[in-house]
């Protein structure tokens, strides 16, 4: 009889040491939900943004892109029909990249990717917006047929040219303010790296005393 009940004991006490061990171990499982992580969570609109010097340009280059756009888009009749064409092919895209771009900043969409610089981004497209712009409304200035809608779509494109020379006079200073910060920063890095390093290779010397 006492043979059959000692290993039922020790079947018990294996089973209690078993769970006390588990108890006290520190990796429990858990039934705490995981939540997802919700990237579009913080979109909001950003006032103080379209309240600022560049919110107000990029709204005033988008309706004066578009006014250019629906201008040249109501002629008819041209020939030759090159300066319309190329006037028509940059206010339409300036008129859908600054509209993109005004959405992103608008809604801080540019926070959710921060390895892009938006700077560069928004500094390319107006600089890249005011050159052709300058250029096609040149070119529709001595390529044209003196219509209602030819001399409206030139006085438009001039208007958004000088907008777009303003925006990126702006945009030229911020990048460079946004560069000399980064700069900055990294020389300030690497020096308390460096820092960091010297102190740990005297630490790691040997007394010679």
């Amino acid at each position: 009889m006492r043979t059959t009940e000692e290993p039922e004991g020790f079947d018990g006490e294996a089973s209690n040491t078993s769970m006390i061990s588990g108890a006290s171990s520190p990796y429990q499982p858990t039934t705490e939900p995981v939540h997802a992580r919700n990237i579009w969570g913080g979109i909001r609109c950003d006032v103080k943004y379209l309240k600022s010097y560049f919110g107000i340009l990029k709204v005033v280059e988008v309706i004066l892109s578009l006014i250019g756009f629906i201008c040249i888009e109501t002629i008819m009749l041209c020939s030759p029909c090159g300066g319309v064409y190329f006037f028509e092919f940059v206010s339409c895209s300036a008129f859908v990249v600054t509209g993109v771009l005004l959405v992103i900043f608008s809604l801080n969409l540019h926070t959710k990717v921060p390895h892009v610089n938006w700077s560069l981004t928004d500094l390319v497209n107006t600089s890249a917006s005011t050159f052709f712009f300058f250029l096609s409304s040149l070119v529709l200035a001595f390529i044209n047929h003196n219509t209602a809608a030819e001399i409206a779509a030139l006085i438009f494109g001039f208007l958004v040219t000088g907008v777009y020379g303003v925006n990126t006079v702006l945009a030229v200073r911020r990048w460079r303010l946004s560069s000399g910060r980064q700069g900055v920063m990294g020389q300030t890095s690497e020096y308390m790296r460096a820092r960091t390093a010297s102190r740990g290779e005297m630490e790691a010397r040997p007394d010679l005393a």
